[in-house]
């Protein structure tokens, strides 16, 4: 629901403005286009293989991506055939963010325990990484049924589907995600970006321990975030929507809490990881980022709190345009200095 204009939209038409959002970052020349899992009534979209096929057929070259499959109450096979099903359809472009998510409705709707969480995951995300590796697959675990030379079809037409572990502020899932070699989507929702370096840190010193190449062990950021013309303007329009998605989808109301404006100005300023406000001031944020990190993607997700299409068109539109550019440039000319003009 709209909460600045008590208007709510059907899931026809909520199904339509996600597969426009994808085609126009794809027109625009944006990178990478990712479907959360949900299941629940207040979010539509529960099947990200099945979305993502769709907008494989209304784009042309944006990768596209889980974020994230909750892998610890799904099948890994039936997962790895989506989305090799997928890669088939878009030629390539399908990926996976394999993680928790920020919701627990999963786990009693598809019969797990969410204290069973981490063995469900531990072992899950071994055998989906297992099943990219040979046409046939021998497996056994605690739980799902055995695998005796099964063959596992379709392949995709990528030589590996990339796999990433979706990370929002646990050591322990760092390590693991390098330790399996993986890529590591690190969630920086809020507060000062800095403080998630240790995780970084853990993921490329566990994944080296684990014999990975260094230059395979690729972290993206992720952030909520809205961009328009001016800071102020991005702040005063995104506001209300933030507000309300913090109040009623991360648990605010249940504890009395509403997000104050204050609050709101704290978690959006130049220091903070909140990706609010003009081009300039989101470019700023993801060079300085790109500092303490140095990852291989930034993920901006617009569309949370009932915030209108066209809002989050124009972010899209200024991500694309005004943005991504510049990051692209900026990195790009860091990188090919000489060793000895880097201090």
């Amino acid at each position: 629901m709209n909460p600045v204009t008590g208007q709510a939209i059907s899931a026809r038409d909520r199904m339509k403005e996600i597969v426009a959002a994808a085609k126009l970052a794809d027109e625009a020349g944006i990178d990478l286009f990712g479907v959360g899992e949900h299941h629940r009534l207040d979010f539509v979209l529960t099947s990200p293989p099945v979305v993502l096929a769709a907008i494989a057929q209304a784009t042309k070259r944006i990768r596209l991506t889980s974020a994230t499959t909750v892998l610890g109450t799904s099948d890994p096979v039936r997962v790895f055939e989506d989305f090799a099903t997928l890669d088939l359809l878009s030629d390539g472009r399908a990926e996976i963010i394999a993680g928790r998510g920020a919701y627990v409705e999963s786990f009693p709707l598809f019969g797990y325990e969410l204290s069973e969480y981490k063995q469900l995951f531990n072992e899950k995300i071994k055998l989906l990484l297992e099943l990219g590796e040979a046409d046939k697959t021998t497996w056994s675990g605690s739980y799902r049924s055995a695998l005796l030379d099964a063959e596992i079809s379709p392949r995709p037409l990528q030589p590996r589907l990339p796999v990433w572990v979706g990370v929002g502020g646990t050591p322990q899932s760092a390590e693991l995600a390098g330790t399996l070699g993986t890529g590591m989507a690190l969630a920086i929702l809020g507060g000062d970006p800095s403080y998630f370096k240790p995780l970084v840190d853990v993921y490329r010193s566990a994944g080296m321990q684990a014999g990975h190449n260094q230059k395979s062990l690729k972290v993206a950021i992720t952030s909520h975030g809205y961009i328009a013309s001016t800071t102020q303007q991005a702040k005063d329009e995104y506001y209300p929507y933030y507000a309300y998605y913090l109040e009623n989808f991360m648990g605010g109301n249940a504890r009395g809490e509403q997000l104050t404006r204050e609050r709101f100005e704290q978690l959006a300023s130049p220091i903070n990881a909140l990706a609010v406000g003009s081009p300039e001031q989101i470019i700023e944020k993801i060079l300085a980022q790109h500092e303490i990190f140095g990852h291989h993607r930034f993920m901006a997700q617009f569309d949370i709190g009932g915030i209108p299409f066209s809002k989050v068109a124009t972010s899209i539109e200024l991500l694309a345009t005004k943005v991504a550019p510049v990051v692209r440039r900026e990195i790009r000319n860091a990188t090919m200095k000489p060793a000895h003009q880097h201090k």
